[in-house]
């Protein structure tokens, strides 16, 4: 049976907002990618890594690009005509990948968010970029599911936010300890969701639920 850490957070953290560093140039970035190659123990100038600096920093930016995204920006567009509705919306198994911050390993999984509208919904696909937009960046899990669910809070004000995110974390299973398999799970709730226990079960039973 594959080991699971369970972390339960009360309440979003404030993401601090810090003033980045000038950016390297591309030439600095691709220089580094050769220096860690030397570090590695192979040869950079070897025919099958001589573009492997480009690629490498190529993808970064992708990988990466979540630094570039504005999670508020995403949510900016509210749907306020929702024909009565005011019960919970439930996006589930949204597949996401990030690199752990502490060793830029990746960590992988998926994510559930649920809220009960007060002003108005949010196109589903949004939620999902929402995930990407903290996710594509150098992370911890706790930190990333504590930010989905304050921008969610912040955009719609709800009357209440789930998160649960489970992930395995490569630092775990590849390295140190290498236990593959093991799970990751965080949670974090607002609102009705933090102040009734019913209705945490009923989110929870969503998500395990109807599969």
């Amino acid at each position: 049976m594959d080991a699971v850490v369970t972390t339960f957070s009360p309440r979003p953290a404030i993401e601090t907002v810090r003033e980045a560093p000038p950016r390297p140039s591309r030439e600095e970035a691709e220089a580094a990618v050769r220096t860690l190659i030397r570090w590695a123990g192979d040869d950079p100038a070897r025919e099958g890594l001589l573009d492997t600096p480009k690629r490498v920093v190529k993808a970064y930016e992708e990988l990466f690009r979540g630094y570039g995204e504005d999670a508020q920006a995403v949510l900016a567009k509210v749907f306020e005509d929702v024909g009565g509705y005011d019960d919970m919306v439930v996006v589930k198994d949204i597949p996401f990948h990030s690199h752990c911050e502490h060793h830029m390993v990746p960590f992988v999984g998926t994510a559930h968010i649920g809220y009960y509208p007060a002003e108005g919904v949010v196109g589903l696909s949004k939620l999902a970029r929402v995930v990407d937009a903290f996710a594509r960046r150098l992370q911890t899990q706790e930190t990333m599911t504590a930010q989905i669910v304050g921008a969610i809070d912040d955009a719609l004000k709800p009357r209440g936010v789930a998160v649960i995110i489970e992930a395995e974390h490569m630092c775990m299973s590849m390295r140190g300890v290498q236990k593959q398999g093991a799970s990751t799970v965080t949670t974090q709730f607002t609102g009705v969701f933090r102040d009734d226990p019913a209705e945490q079960a009923r989110f929870i039973a969503m998500v395990r639920g109807f599969r």
